[in-house]
Order: C-alpha cells, then structure tokens, then sequence
C-alpha cells in the first residue's frame, strides 16, 4: 500500500463530486487545510504516517479525520475514535464507491457536528433526532439511571448501500428504513439518524446484555429485507455494534462511540445473511449472565 496522507475537499452544492488530493507529509497537509476552498477531510494511512495524540486532536479540531489501519479491530477504532477521528476504515473498504462514500458522511457528520448547516431539531430527511438531540436524550436516561439503576444499551446500525445508488436513491431509503426501525422497537426507545449512514437505536432498558444483541439481530434482519424503490427491489447491508451501559461507560458520548466504533469495523451482513458481529464480548456477558 502506498504512502499517503491524503485530503479531500466537497462541491458547496450539497455534496457534489469530492476532489482530493495528497500532501507529501503530516505538516503539509495540516498546512493544505487552510487553502481556499478549504479542504474537508484528511485521510491518514496509519501503516505509513505516525502522529501524536496531540496531532490527532489537532486535526480533528480543524476537518473530518479518517483513518486507514490494516485490519483494525473494535478497540483499536475505538481509540481513534476517542481522540476525534469520525470513521476508521480497512485499506480495501476505502478503495472504490463504498469507501468514497463513507468519507463524504464523515465530512457533512462534521459539518453538522459545528453547526455549519441548519440546527434543526430532528434530521429533515427522515424525521429522526439528529447526533445532537440524540445525546440530549441520552444524557438524560443516563441521568435517570443513577438514580434507578437498570442496564441499557446503545445499539449504532451502520448502513451500506449498493455502490450505483444516486444520491436520491439513498435519500428514499434513508426515509424508508427510519420508518421500519421506528415500527420494530418499542415506544419508549429512541431511534435517531447520526448521518447519511448511521442510524442509532437506544434501548432505555434492557435485562441482560445478550437482550441488547437479539434486539440488534432483529433490527439488522429488517434493515437487510429488501424493499421497493422506483419500482426496482433493493436490499442494503447493515453493520451492528452496541455500547452497554454501564459496563462500557456512563456518559452518553462514551456510549456512542462505543457503539459506533464498534460498527465501522464489524462485517456488514446483507439480506443473503451471515453473522452481525455486536461488542465481541456481549455473548461472554450474556453467557455469565444466563449461569447466574
């Protein structure tokens, strides 16, 4: 694999073609960043670039930050995560439509996140509480639970859509599937949208850890069914990670990042089936659980 810190820039038309380009060096492309039009990403190849914690959070601090590592696994995304990086990729994700596209979620997740577009209370596309509303709600749950204490888990579904999907394809099934997420969880639950690929559920309760997980293999099996757009069936995949409270943390972003780092590297499973692969050790804890 080659040698690259990479950069992206978007379109201002509402995420057109992305451009990029690669800087010889670290400092570089942090330089680059300021260039008009500014870029929005930087994209770092971790088999060939080393950086600092304080490098990282520099970075962060000014574009959407993804990051490349051979075969990375949930902690070590986790890691990234915790320090400000928006997804972590494999090397052969990022190749191609699929990897191109889950850096442009990166970029408008970031633009979202510092209030570049509108601060609407819910995300238009789908009718769902966006990243931010979502946390608020969290915060709150979480609130409660230190004074009644109960489990409870955040479950981040990853969306992968056919490659040749338009832009407006994936609007509608974006709009689609928010729906069959609303219908299959109960009314107590929160069902939000994160970005263009992410949709997070939160179960305010939950028995044991291994309910958490059949939840996520029951919500995964009605992401993957297919379902009609423009008279044209089409099925998407669908990557799982949960964070559980409290055994993962006790703050509403902690959880979050748990669960969604735990799903940027987990196999997506497709309507054609195979396995969702949550938290690797929820089948441990729900193992112990059910001895008890």
């Amino acid at each position: 694999m080659p040698q690259f810190v990479s950069l992206a820039a978007v379109a201002a038309d509402a995420f057109g073609a992305l451009a990029s380009d690669r800087a010889a060096n670290l400092a570089d492309a942090q330089a680059m960043l300021g260039n008009e039009p500014p870029y929005d990403a930087i994209v770092l190849d971790t088999a060939s670039v080393v950086v600092s914690a304080a490098e990282v959070e520099a970075i962060a601090a000014r574009a959407a930050l993804v990051v490349v590592v051979i075969e990375p696994d949930a902690e070590h995304a986790l890691g990234w995560m915790r320090r400000g990086a928006d997804d972590v990729l494999a090397p052969d994700e990022l190749a191609g439509a699929v990897g191109w596209r889950r850096l442009r979620f990166a970029i408008e997740r970031r633009r979202r996140g510092e209030g570049r577009q509108p601060a609407y209370a819910t995300d238009p596309a789908t009718g769902l509480p966006h990243r931010q509303q979502l946390v608020e709600h969290l915060s709150q749950l979480l609130a409660l639970r230190e004074r009644e204490p109960a489990p409870m888990a955040v479950l981040a579904l990853r969306i992968e859509v056919p490659a040749e999907a338009e832009d407006e394809d994936v609007a509608l099934l974006r709009r689609k599937l928010a729906v069959r997420l609303r219908a299959a969880v109960r009314a107590s639950d929160i069902v939000a949208s994160v970005g263009d690929d992410s949709f997070v559920v939160v179960l305010g309760a939950v028995l044991s850890p291994g309910d958490a997980a059949r939840v996520a293999d029951k919500l995964a099996a009605v992401i993957v069914a297919p379902l009609a757009l423009g008279g044209t069936e089409v099925s998407v995949a669908v990557a799982v990670g949960i964070g559980h409270y409290p055994h993962d943390g006790a703050q509403a972003d902690r959880l979050l990042r748990r669960a969604l780092a735990l799903a940027a590297v987990a196999p997506p499973m497709a309507s054609d089936g195979g396995a969702v692969v949550h938290d690797p050790d929820s089948l441990l804890r729900a193992a112990a659980n059910d001895e008890r």
